[in-house]
């Protein structure tokens, strides 16, 4: 295989870019809905425009084929109370779910009345959701009748709150009865298929096209948005599109508080196109966003730590028990029904694993042993559920092909040797733009889905509030003419994205990225203070006025990186100006502040919401039940729905 750097010490010199550039050409696009990020929300918020009549555009950073955190694949569907084997009424499912602190009850309502239906939907897309060639009958969770797999995971309680052991049960859920909320799919077959489906559509696919900023009624933040600007990330074309509505589903960031390309050759096991563009241009817009404070610890293929689905023992390796060097079993959750579901060791029992290498009982290395599992729940996870994952099906097929065989051989598990990920790697993720339930934004004219949402789930949550929220942005367009766009805000916008090309020296986007890592990683990280975060947000304007006025690239793809930095810089701003607002400490929010050392005080349970007016950042509040009881407002909002799901 040839390098890019085999290319450079050949002779000194790249190769010449092999697409031709247009810079400064302009590109426009008429469409009644705008879906900005072609990942699975994305995919299934166009689908369902265009079944309600809308005309629709997709722009993705990436190639809709396989983009998104989900492109790949996934192995389970989540929280679909509503499906044949389930032993929970969806509602009250819903309404548990939404007992955590913070959590988006709206969402959450949607992925538990729709989540079935979505998948029906999918399957009848060509997406594979049965074991329809009997290649595991006899495995746990398989239904005879359905062939449809329940998954272990999570079958019989469901986890509240900070502490693992805070769990409750559903009425309709004796302890001796299975909730079967939880299915495993076939997801690698899911991504085509919707791409497949949008053709079959009509809808128009703009692949390697970044969406730089959106366009609001006559330039005015805070007006109603009537459309966005886009690069091409191959040509460098500028893209002008105007639209009715427009639908942000870009996900969230996971490349703020880390570059690492050389060691990891990315960032995180999620999409390197994740920059957390959704969440500026809508900040920039004027939109109002909540739960920006909020950050978590990034475990995740740092490059300085194993890939997290490397090792045996986390999140898709169901049923692997745990053993020690010398073949000893650890009381380490094998993710099944006689565990409850757990993922991972309780505290108790780390405590006991901890105690037992101090004594000499247990010793390291741990394994996976795959050997010792049967047959059929050996391929069900070996080939099922790593197979279908987004991550694990290259790293099984790596593995595979270096000789290793589950049926002989044992996997490392790296936990303990490898310790935790230093606090101040983070992952920006939990906040995004304030919705209503139509999952429209506080901006008439924007909608948002999937992981772009505050306080977002996982794939299915992702499936079903991209279909939800593409048939309330269509039933908008219906009403509303396109609205009037301002040439001054596309010129603006036109200068900002093309100034590092117009530059033959300075600094790469590489540079960059890296200086805004550790400005946020040196002063809001795991403990803050008003003075730490007043300093970060120096550094921050510093690197702006210093250091931004020097980016350059040397081709399309480098530009479109260099504004990646662009939205990562403003993303920035916007969590440390969030965390300076939220006076006190919050377990729920990871969020902790020396000079405000209390937890959850009762004055303080509340979102926190910001957002710009005349360019100044505003500080508001909601309350955390803003949402108003689930059942009775999606049914004031989804009259017209009709679906698989019939409330009892």
């Amino acid at each position: 295989m040839t390098r890019w750097h085999d290319f450079i010490e050949k002779d000194g010199k790249a190769p010449a870019w092999p697409y031709p550039i247009h810079y400064d050409k302009e590109q426009e696009i008429e469409t009644d809905i705008l879906v900005i990020g072609g990942g699975i929300a994305g995919c299934w918020a166009a689908i369902a425009a265009a079944r309600n009549g809308a005309k629709v555009a997709i722009a993705e950073k990436g190639d809709v084929s396989r983009s998104g955190a989900g492109g790949p694949g996934c192995d389970h569907w989540c929280n679909v109370p509503a499906n044949p084997l389930s032993n929970v009424d969806p509602d009250e499912w819903a309404s548990a779910m939404a007992n955590m602190p913070y959590c988006n009850g709206i969402g959450i309502q949607i992925q538990c009345r729709e989540d079935w239906d979505t998948l029906v939907e999918m399957e009848d897309m060509g997406g594979k959701i049965r074991d329809t060639k009997d290649e595991y009958v006899g495995a746990k969770g398989r239904d005879t009748k359905s062939k449809i797999m329940i998954s272990p995971r999570y079958t019989r309680n469901v986890s509240f709150g900070p502490d693992a052991a805070d769990r409750r049960k559903f009425k309709s859920n004796p302890q001796d009865k299975l909730n079967n909320t939880v299915i495993r799919v076939w997801g690698t077959t899911f991504k085509a298929a919707l791409k497949k489906e949008c053709k079959k559509l009509g809808v128009k696919i703009f692949d390697r096209v970044m969406i730089t900023s959106l366009l609001t009624e006559k330039g005015v933040q805070g007006a109603r948005v009537v459309g966005a600007t886009g690069l091409n990330g191959r040509t460098g074309e500028f893209m002008i599109f105007k639209s009715k509505a427009s639908i942000v589903a870009t996900a969230g960031d996971w490349s703020l508080y880390l570059l690492n390309t050389e060691l990891a050759g990315y960032n995180t096991f999620r999409s390197r196109t994740i920059t957390g563009d959704g969440n500026a241009m809508a900040f920039k817009a004027g939109a109002e966003l909540t739960l920006m404070e909020r950050t978590g610890d990034m475990h995740l293929a740092t490059g300085f730590k194993h890939t997290w689905y490397g090792g045996a023992g986390d999140a898709s390796y169901e049923n692997v028990p745990i053993v020690d060097a010398k073949g000893k079993r650890l009381p380490w959750p094998t993710q099944g029904w006689e565990d409850g579901g757990a993922m991972r060791p309780s505290q108790k029992d780390m405590e006991k694993i901890l105690a037992g290498l101090k004594s000499g009982q247990y010793q390291l290395p741990f394994f996976g042993d795959f050997p010792a599992m049967k047959d059929i729940e050996r391929s069900a996870t070996w080939d099922l559920m790593l197979g279908e994952e987004s991550t694990t099906k290259n790293i099984t097929d790596s593995y595979e092909r270096a000789g290793f065989n589950p049926s002989k051989h044992l996997l490392m598990n790296f936990s303990l040797i490898e310790g935790n990920t230093p606090t101040q790697w983070r992952t920006a993720g939990g906040g995004g733009p304030m919705v209503d339930w139509n999952l429209k934004t506080t901006l008439d004219g924007l909608y948002v889905a999937g992981e772009n949402t505050f306080a977002a789930g996982d794939h299915s949550y992702a499936a079903a509030t991209g279909r939800y929220a593409g048939r309330k942005a269509a039933a908008y367009t219906k009403q509303v003419a396109q609205g009037v766009v301002s040439k001054q805000q596309i010129n603006q916008e036109k200068k900002r994205v093309y100034a590092p090309i117009k530059r033959t020296s300075g600094i790469d986007w590489k540079e960059l990225h890296a200086g805004i890592a550790k400005a946020m990683q040196y002063f809001c990280s795991e403990y803050k203070t008003d003075l730490l975060l007043n300093m970060g947000l120096d550094a921050l304007k510093e690197i702006e006025e210093v250091h931004v006025p020097r980016l350059y690239a040397l081709d399309p793809h480098k530009l479109m990186r260099a504004v990646e930095d662009l939205s990562l810089l403003t993303h920035g701003r916007i969590i440390i100006n969030a965390a300076l607002a939220r006076k006190t400490s919050s377990r729920m929010l990871n969020h902790f502040r020396i000079d405000y050392p209390q937890l959850d005080p009762p004055e303080w349970d509340k979102y926190l919401t910001i957002k710009l007016a005349n360019d100044k950042v505003k500080i508001g509040s909601k309350p955390q039940r803003y949402f108003g009881d689930m059942v009775k407002n999606y049914e004031k909002y989804n009259k017209d729905y009709t679906g698989v799901y019939k409330r009892k």
